[in-house]
């Protein structure tokens, strides 16, 4: 018993010792320390040699209960150790010979599954740091690519959204050369006044002859008819050089008063593309300064009788200028847009579009020709030519003729109220439809300033005398024609500005398809040209200032008649493609042209 008690003590006490030290297995001090299997560091240990129940107890190497030990059974490494082997004790102790359990071990059997978890071994960590190394690579090289991927991408899209734009651009170019070429077909003039190609030919050499005949037939022995014009053989009356400065100087001077930023600037009705161009109306200022200037020429006697005397030579130079600008205009209009070609002179005869103009608003930088053409070039000198004509008359020993004066007072009130009124001719046909060519330069530069003063001319070389009562009826006259022209103007244009104003509620209109809408009551209720009535009535007052002697001062208000009533007929061919079946209307409602119950 007693023997049996120590062998159960030591079996605690190394079951003690196991479940102290470090759970490790053999293989793994195996593994990591080779000296354990070779040298017999557990007797040399300290702690062992100085255990007294190891070292007095010689059951240790004869108990058979070591062999039934759990650690020692799993343990392969322990069975190969030499220093057991090697120990008499074991080898002689018959407990273990005899043993059956040691030859059934499992753990003998089965090492590898009681085999632990090694832990990795200096070779492994570097692969493993090799491995994570490589796939750090990859990862930076997918990135890379990734990168080039994405790159690629933008440059597509970027390429993409470029060929889109041009392709867009050359779209654009393509519909708006459709569009210019449809408005060449829309804007081509399909039909030709004046008699045509032939006709313009005629009217181009007419004027000019017309102009020249009535001058040199109201002379101051005879003015009539029937009396043969007398033409100058001396070539300095065809050209002379003070009479070209005087009428390129006179040019330059109003082309400048007419830029000079003073006067409000307006805007004009809508073009063919739904722009409007802007208008500097500063032409009664120009009116005022033209009067200071000559005022102050008369009063420092600058020869303006010089007018009167080079009278013939002054219109030789201003044909010849009109026709240079005329050519001038004609070559620049070949260079315009198709949507700046003037609806009325497009229709590819050159002779035809050179007449009528072939562009219709004609501009260099603020200066507009048609606007400076219509206005200041034709009323300014014909009011400074009339003036000239009452000098020359103030020389005589009679003086200057009352009938001179108040055709003179007329004429002048009529070119200040069309001055004074420049904006509303923005609204009219010449503006709208007409274009710039040979007909408005040459009428503004010769036929109306020549012509029109006719009246002055015929009273300077032949003096009329008659009674104040005449005066102050043909003086009435004038007024009921200008009370006419005025009221009739004013309301159109005040009316075209805005229909829906409240001052024009009480006035009757059509609707027209264009948007635009017919006056059918007012004024325009008597006749659909009230203007041209009075125009016309003016125009007569003032041939009346002449009498009866004779039938040239008479020619103005014959041709202006003749001038209105065509133009009229022009008027309503526009508008009855324009408006249609509204036009239609409109004369029902309004069924006389220009003289009320007559025409």
């Amino acid at each position: 018993m007693p023997k049996a008690r120590r062998q159960t003590r030591s079996r605690s006490s190394s079951r003690s010792r196991s479940n102290s030290t470090p759970v490790t297995s053999p293989a793994d001090k195996s593994s990591k320390s080779p000296a354990r299997g070779k040298s017999p560091g557990r007797s040399k240990s300290p702690a062992k040699s100085k255990s007294p129940g190891r070292s007095k107890s010689p059951g240790r190497s004869k108990s058979p209960a070591r062999s039934k030990s759990p650690s020692r059974n799993k343990s392969p490494a322990r069975a190969k150790s030499p220093s057991r082997t090697k120990s008499p004790a074991i080898d002689k102790s018959p407990v273990r010979s005899k043993s059956p359990r040691r030859s059934k071990s499992p753990a003998r059997s089965i090492p590898k599954k009681q085999k632990p978890k090694t832990e990795p071994t200096p070779p492994t960590r570097v692969s493993s740091r090799i491995a994570s190394l490589s796939s750090f690579q990859v990862e930076e090289k997918k990135l890379q690519e990734a990168k080039v991927i994405l790159k690629s991408v933008i440059q597509t899209k970027e390429f993409e959204e470029q060929k889109k734009v041009k392709d867009e651009k050359a779209e654009e170019e393509a519909k708006k050369d459709e569009k210019v070429e449809d408005e060449k077909k829309i804007r081509k003039t399909s039909q030709k006044e004046f008699g045509g190609t032939i006709g313009v030919v005629f009217f181009m050499i007419a004027l000019p002859a017309m102009v020249f005949t009535l001058i040199q037939m109201c002379h101051k022995n005879a003015c009539n008819i029937w009396t043969v014009p007398k033409i100058p053989k001396n070539w300095k009356y065809y050209l002379d050089p003070k009479a070209a400065a005087i009428v390129v100087g006179w040019f330059f001077v109003q082309a400048f008063l007419a830029i000079i930023p003073f006067g409000k600037i307006v805007d004009g009705q809508p073009l063919v593309d739904g722009t409007r161009l802007r208008y500097r109306c500063n032409g009664f200022r120009a009116f005022v300064f033209t009067l200071l200037l000559f005022a102050i020429g008369v009063y420092m006697q600058v020869p303006f009788t010089m007018v009167y005397d080079k009278l013939f030579s002054l219109m030789v130079a201003s044909t010849i200028f009109s026709i240079v600008l005329s050519i001038i205009f004609y070559i620049k209009s070949r260079r315009a847009p198709a949507l700046a070609l003037a609806p009325g002179g497009n229709t590819g005869s050159i002779l035809y579009d050179f007449f009528m103009g072939h562009e219709l608003n004609p501009r260099l930088g603020p200066l507009d020709f048609k606007l400076f053409f219509d206005l200041r070039m034709s009323l300014l000198t014909w009011l400074v030519i009339n003036l000239c004509f009452v000098l020359k008359a103030n020389q005589d020993k009679d003086g200057c003729p009352p009938a001179l004066i108040a055709v003179t007072i007329f004429q002048g009130l009529y070119v200040a109220d069309a001055l004074w009124f420049e904006e509303a001719f923005l609204t009219t046909m010449d503006i709208l439809h007409d274009g710039f060519g040979f007909m408005s330069t040459f009428g503004n530069l010769v036929f109306v300033p020549f012509l029109y003063s006719m009246q002055g001319l015929y009273l300077v070389r032949h003096r009329v005398a008659l009674p104040y009562y005449i005066l102050a009826v043909i003086t009435f006259l004038k007024v009921v024609g200008y009370v006419i022209f005025r009221g009739s103007n004013s309301q159109k244009n005040e009316f075209r500005r805005d229909p829906f104003k409240p001052s024009m509620a009480h006035l009757d209109s059509i609707p027209t398809i264009s948007g635009r809408r017919l006056l059918v009551s007012g004024w325009w209720k008597l006749c659909r040209k009230p203007n041209y009535l009075g125009d016309i009535i003016m125009a007569v007052s003032w041939s009346l200032t002449c009498g009866f002697g004779s039938a040239v001062p008479y020619f103005y208000p014959i041709f202006v008649t003749l001038f209105l009533i065509h133009r009229e007929r022009r008027d309503a061919a526009n508008c009855q493609r324009k408006h249609g079946i509204s036009w239609e209307r409109y004369c029902n409602a309004v069924k006389y042209r220009i003289f009320p119950y007559i025409y």
